[in-house]
């Protein structure tokens, strides 16, 4: 089956190999010249045969917009677009919408695996038209993992039902992430465990706590034991936001994936104003002991609180 495929970046070039190994013809396009097999999207499409079939896998917002908007003017009728980026699913209706004025179909498809997916296949979770899906399906079957069809994809309702199902996962992805981090610093912070890396790879078979994740932090304590090389800053792609937001909307409580994205926040911060806060209420109510900051009033490290004649305990 021919694809054209926009956005050629980690995930689409791996995507791009991935189904030209299953012998599928696949027609990139990236701005990029090193990486693009055609020089524009008209190109893309005249290399295509009707009805084409087209997956964009491009950064969500604006850039993804922009390519639908032109692609509605480059296919025509019978053709179908399919978005595997991390679009918000609020997107999908309008997006689907202007495409079909001019007769083309439209799909949205969450796509779980990063760059690992080349070789073990995609997670994949899609939104549209029966016929559609239909159109779609040699692809799908190509990228997901092998085995039982249902095991690696999900034709999980009308248009939208795709991205707002991606974006489910990976709130759930937010919660299981920062459970095996603070798992991980409690053991760091306990004398009494000496060999954290060993514990947590002793979890990677016959635990309930085993999974793809905990092979993937397993990796990265073999590499570094210690994660001594790296910097505790977590950013987000706006997922683990937008979930929490729809939670709101319909009235579900998520504390434990509300809790994970606070702490991604708390993780930016080289100082917390919250924190100094307490400290200074902690100092006010209870004369308990605080660290001033570095300054005219004293080094770091200078404690400010009761005199030592206070006898204060609380």
């Amino acid at each position: 089956m021919q694809l054209g495929l926009i956005g050629l970046g980690r995930m689409g070039g791996n995507m791009r190999d991935r189904l030209r190994a299953a012998g599928h013809e696949v027609v990139g396009f990236d701005p990029r010249p090193e990486v693009t097999d055609v020089p524009s999207l008209a190109e893309l499409a005249a290399a295509l045969e009707a009805p084409r079939v087209v997956w964009v896998m491009v950064p969500s917002g604006d850039p993804t917009r922009s390519t639908v908007r032109s692609l509605a003017e480059i296919l025509e009728p019978g053709d179908l677009v399919i978005d595997g980026g991390n679009s918000r699913y609020t997107d999908d209706g309008p997006n689907a919408e202007l495409l079909s004025a001019k007769g083309i179909g439209y799909v949205d498809c969450g796509v779980s695996g990063g760059i690992w997916g080349k070789d073990n296949g995609y997670g994949l979770m899609a939104g549209g038209a029966q016929e559609h899906i239909d159109l779609a399906m040699p692809i799908f079957d190509a990228l997901r993992p092998e085995g039982p069809r249902e095991e690696g994809f999900a034709h999980a309702g009308p248009v939208g039902a795709g991205h707002f199902s991606k974006m489910v996962h990976n709130g759930i992805e937010y919660g299981l992430m920062q459970a095996y981090a603070e798992g991980f610093e409690l053991m760091e912070a306990a004398p009494l465990v000496e060999n954290v890396p060993a514990v947590i790879q002793a979890w990677s078979r016959g635990t309930v706590v085993r999974s793809w994740l905990l092979d993937l932090l397993v990796n990265a304590l073999n590499e570094d034991p210690h994660l001594t090389e790296l910097e505790g800053y977590v950013d987000d792609s706006g997922e683990g936001r937008w979930t929490i937001e729809e939670a709101i909307t319909h009235a579900v409580p998520l504390p434990v994936i509300s809790a994970a994205l606070f702490a991604r926040f708390a993780s930016r911060q080289d100082e917390s104003p919250a924190m100094k806060a307490v400290a200074a209420l902690r100092n006010q109510f209870g004369g308990h002991a605080v660290k001033k900051s570095a300054g005219p009033a004293g080094a770091p490290g200078d404690h400010a609180g009761p005199s030592s004649g206070s006898g204060s305990t609380h």
